[in-house]
């Protein structure tokens, strides 16, 4: 092992049993670790492996019919419900495109309600794949309460009232990705997900089967990021990191191409994007501004406006 490798920062599994527990603990743990890398690693997350196994093998079928099917499934609204091909999210500033295909799901809402015009009803591959819609759904459901129960402890470690992002959450354009990255068979331009930062509040990204997963590091080294067993992964985006004025970073990250020795092999991932509400006016925190930190954001901007934006700039609106 090298001296760099010896030296090189990790990013310690915080345990989720803690929080009924040790609420106060976890919630200095946690945030300790989105101050320090934007990053963390929460261990014992309770969510049963084997329905996530089931609902991942159920994307799996997805992704194995032919294309003709899943363009079947390719909505026109910003790649943000169904089936997005590979060759088209391209990381912010860059000209390759990422090696990835990946399927949305989203929040279901109401009749007659007023994000209905942007927030687009979810689409199902019931006639190919009937267990995706059921299994699916569930994990979304499931992602999305872990979700509000880290936003908990985050609200806590920054001096807010503990449910302070429950009504700014609730119904929030929030996203459950199904990822798949193909074989990488041979070198080239183009990696499974180039550099970037998360545009949401947070991520949630349950454990991968390969690797590939690398968070860059405050002196620009990359440090590899693989989850125990049983732990998902969380991460600061930049709306949050905005709201905070930096005080949590939304920390750049990729997920490079495999060892030439695991180039057969695709690769799977479940990241889980929670947003704002739409309408939600992002505002920096007055007890993340002083002297020494002054407002870098003194104009808000609605969530919706804020997403808009960025899916622009990555090719998918």
């Amino acid at each position: 092992m090298s001296q760099a490798q010896i030296l090189s920062p990790r990013i310690d599994p915080v345990s989720f049993t803690a929080f009924s527990r040790d609420f106060p603990g976890f919630t200095e743990d946690l945030g300790a670790s989105f101050a320090r890398f934007g990053f963390a690693v929460i261990s014992d997350h309770g969510i049963p492996q084997d329905r996530i196994d089931t609902a991942l093998a159920a994307a799996k079928k997805v992704f194995a019919l032919p294309e003709a099917a899943k363009l079947k499934y390719k909505l026109p609204v910003g790649g943000q419900r169904g089936y997005t091909p590979f060759g088209v999210e391209t990381a912010k500033g860059e000209t390759n495109y990422d090696l990835k295909e990946f399927w949305h799901v989203g929040r279901d809402l109401p009749p007659g309600h007023k994000y209905r015009d942007h927030m687009a009803d979810n689409v199902w591959p019931d006639a190919e794949v009937a267990e995706f819609h059921a299994t699916v759904g569930w994990l979304f459901q499931s992602l999305d309460d872990m979700g509000l129960k880290v936003l908990e402890a985050i609200a806590c470690y920054l001096g807010l009232d503990r449910q302070f992002f429950v009504p700014t959450v609730d119904l929030g354009n929030s996203i459950l990705r199904l990822l798949h990255y193909p074989p990488v068979p041979f070198d080239g331009p183009h990696i499974r997900a180039a550099a970037h930062e998360d545009i949401n509040v947070i991520t949630l990204l349950l454990g991968a089967e390969e690797a590939g997963l690398e968070v860059k590091d405050h002196d620009g080294r990359w440090i590899a990021i693989n989850p125990p067993p049983g732990a998902l992964v969380c991460n600061i985006g930049d709306m949050l990191q905005r709201l905070t004025n930096h005080r949590l970073p939304s920390t750049t990250h990729r997920v490079v191409n495999p060892a030439p020795e695991r180039r057969g092999f695709p690769r799977y991932s479940t990241p889980f994007f929670l947003h704002f509400n739409s309408d939600y006016a992002i505002a920096t925190l007055p007890s993340c501004v002083d002297a020494a930190h002054p407002n870098r954001y003194p104009t808000p901007i609605t969530a919706n406006d804020y997403l808009q934006e960025r899916l622009r700039e990555i090719k998918l609106a």
